[in-house]
């Protein structure tokens, strides 16, 4: 399997990352389990989750995915065989939140004890906190990567800006820097990643591991009409792709899936790690087909006529 550098650290990933939103939210505990065997079965071994899931689900309070991936690998035995990645930072209620360094304090060791674990390989602010000091921020992770309960660390929903504000501060004061970077960015969403923070991850040479890769499963093709959203999980965030550039998008799709015999899933993810600096796009999956289209993506190579027409298609 391919295998890609996250940034300047020497931790070597697989192309596709696991999405772990949906463990706890559309998927129970027993269906991830099953779920997670298959990814380290077919070498996706590389999961994201974060503190906040699924909070947003009826009856869940956050840590739901966390803690199903904990009793997975308390199960299967298999947490040396995964690179895990997890996020601090999103509201969890009781004012949980933020990147001050005695909320990280709390968080990471609520964090491992969810994940029944002693380490996370790459512990990821999850969004920007303004009214932290970023020194504050690095030197609580600087203590966390010394005490070996952390490995790397990478931001999320950070401006270029503030993205570049926080890797000078790293330089300057001697604190561990952010590895990699978590966007939103996908054939749907490109405007921002491209235009503010594409620079930034060129200049200092970041990882970029996107989530939301397939636009909330827009880009599978399995939303083609209004009637395809309603009462969907993801309804609420497919139903803005549902116009002529969505459709402009799918249609190339389409063409050039038929044409390779894959997925819509698997031509859309070859296309966001065929992109400059792309390290991983993040994909959920709750069933062993998308688990498939999924890996299927790693040997998918598009031509420069392909990768050309579904550029052109999505900057409409």
């Amino acid at each position: 399997m391919q295998k890609r550098r996250l940034g300047h650290t020497t931790l070597e990933v697989p192309v596709i990352m696991l999405g772990g939103n949906v463990f706890g939210w559309t998927l129970d505990e027993a269906a991830s389990f099953r779920l997670l065997d298959r990814a380290v079965d077919i070498g996706l071994n590389f999961i994201d989750t974060a503190d906040v899931y699924a909070k947003w689900a009826p009856g869940n309070r956050g840590g739901e995915s966390e803690t199903i991936l904990g009793k997975w690998f308390a199960r299967s035995g298999k947490r040396n065989q995964i690179v895990l990645a997890t996020k601090v930072g999103m509201d969890m209620g009781d004012g949980k939140q933020g990147l001050s360094a005695k909320y990280i304090a709390q968080a990471v060791e609520d964090s491992l004890r969810r994940l029944q674990t002693d380490r996370i390989d790459l512990y990821q602010s999850h969004k920007d906190d303004e009214k932290t000091p970023l020194e504050e921020t690095l030197a609580a992770y600087d203590r966390l990567i010394r005490e070996g309960k952390v490995r790397f660390i990478g931001a999320s929903n950070y401006s270029g800006a503030r993205l570049r504000e926080a890797l000078e501060t790293s330089q300057r004061d001697g604190l561990p820097r952010y590895e990699s970077l978590q966007p939103l960015y996908n054939l749907m969403e490109r405007d921002k990643y491209e235009s503010d923070l594409a620079p930034v991850v060129a200049e200092y040479g970041l990882g970029v591991i996107p989530y939301f890769s397939l636009a909330a499963g827009f880009l599978t093709g399995k939303y083609r009409a209004s009637s395809d959203v309603n009462g969907k999980a993801r309804g609420a965030m497919v139903q803005k792709y549902l116009n002529d550039r969505g459709f402009a998008v799918l249609q190339a799709l389409d063409s050039i899936a038929a044409a390779r015999h894959a997925s819509l899933a698997s031509v859309a993810l070859a296309w966001l790690i065929a992109q400059p600096g792309i390290t991983a796009p993040i994909a959920s999956a709750t069933s062993e087909a998308q688990l498939d289209d999924l890996a299927a993506a790693l040997d998918l190579r598009l031509d420069g006529a392909a990768l050309k027409k579904l550029s052109a298609a999505s900057a409409a």
